[in-house]
């Protein structure tokens, strides 16, 4: 999970914002510092850092005033950057070594069915909620292996305290290093481990497709059903969603996977269809809990009606 915006081509690896001491100090202060007198310092942090990120203030302030269905209020966006700031902490307790309860709705039942007997899979989520510590989940589960695809940053130092923590059950395959991604998830897919993947940003897709959400036809990723159909593996996505009292709560689809006989077309459509429903679980949580989409960068482009006509190639 980052703030970053959309990679450019500079020959650098981009960096979420902050001091590069800002990861090693908030995990200093949650081990020292009582919640009550913690708490405030983190909220006047995420007011400094609000005060100087002017375009992911200006994407939160698109997308809020969206989900919301009016313009948002100073507030509003405030909220938008703490609940951000209060996932990253999650992650960050994590790697101190806390317990970070998970339950799971009944609707992801096909995922709970996975997480017991294991077995190849594709596993998509979102940059909503705590989302992003599904993988970890999943690694301390019986030591269960699992390949995380995401964009490296130059300093995602949550991401590297979250992998010791998994004991070498989760490794990363770097989506912004295209030279070596084919290979890494066709080594990762002859393992028969699990592999996970973000599928909301279109940067890096192979192929985006039209999807009803927040209220028009918007552009998303499928690339996890093209891998589905040329690895031969079932498809479940997962959202995470923060709850009172510390813990979470994950909301998962159906499982999807190929039918013998099927042309590839027909595998494609119906990979739509499911990734359609459960975009429609995706906005029902953001409707209740709105600052929890974390995509600080333009909201996934609407497509017009001849776009909607495009052929699946």
């Amino acid at each position: 999970m980052d703030m970053t915006e959309p990679e450019k081509k500079t020959g650098t690896l981009p960096r979420n914002p902050g001091p590069s001491w800002g990861y090693g100090f908030l995990r200093w202060c949650d081990r020292l510092l009582p919640e009550f007198l913690f708490k405030p310092l983190r909220a006047l942090g995420t007011a400094i850092a609000l005060s100087v990120m002017p375009s992911q203030r200006r994407h939160s302030r698109d997308y809020l005033s969206v989900v919301l269905r009016r313009p948002p209020t100073a507030r509003d966006i405030f909220r938008h950057f703490f609940a951000f700031e209060e996932s990253l902490m999650a992650k960050l307790r994590v790697a101190n070594g806390r317990d970070i309860p998970c339950v799971y709705d009944p609707s992801a039942s096909a995922f709970e069915a996975w997480m017991n007997s294991g077995g190849p899979i594709l596993l998509g989520t979102f940059h909503l909620g705590v989302s992003d510590m599904l993988g970890f989940q999943i690694g301390s589960h019986e030591k269960r292996r699992v390949h995380i695809v995401r964009r490296r940053v130059g300093n995602s130092h949550d991401t590297e305290g979250l992998a010791e923590i998994g004991g070498g059950c989760v490794q990363f395959i770097w989506a912004n290093e295209p030279s070596e991604l084919v290979f890494a998830l066709k080594a990762a897919a002859d393992s028969g481990e699990a592999i996970a993947m973000q599928c909301d940003r279109i940067e890096n897709a192979l192929q985006t497709d039209a999807f009803e959400f927040l209220g028009t036809r918007r552009r998303f990723p499928i690339t996890i059903y093209r891998l589905a159909l040329i690895f031969e593996r079932a498809v479940i996505l997962t959202v995470g969603v923060p709850e009172s009292g510390g813990g979470s709560r994950l909301y998962g689809s159906p499982r999807f996977e190929g039918i013998a006989g099927e042309s590839r077309r027909e595998a494609l459509e119906r990979g739509k269809a499911h990734f359609q429903e459960f975009l429609r679980t995706v906005e029902r949580l953001l409707r209740k809990q709105p600052y929890l989409w974390f995509n600080f960068i333009p909201l996934n482009p609407p497509v017009d009606a001849e776009a909607n006509r495009m052929p699946v190639s």
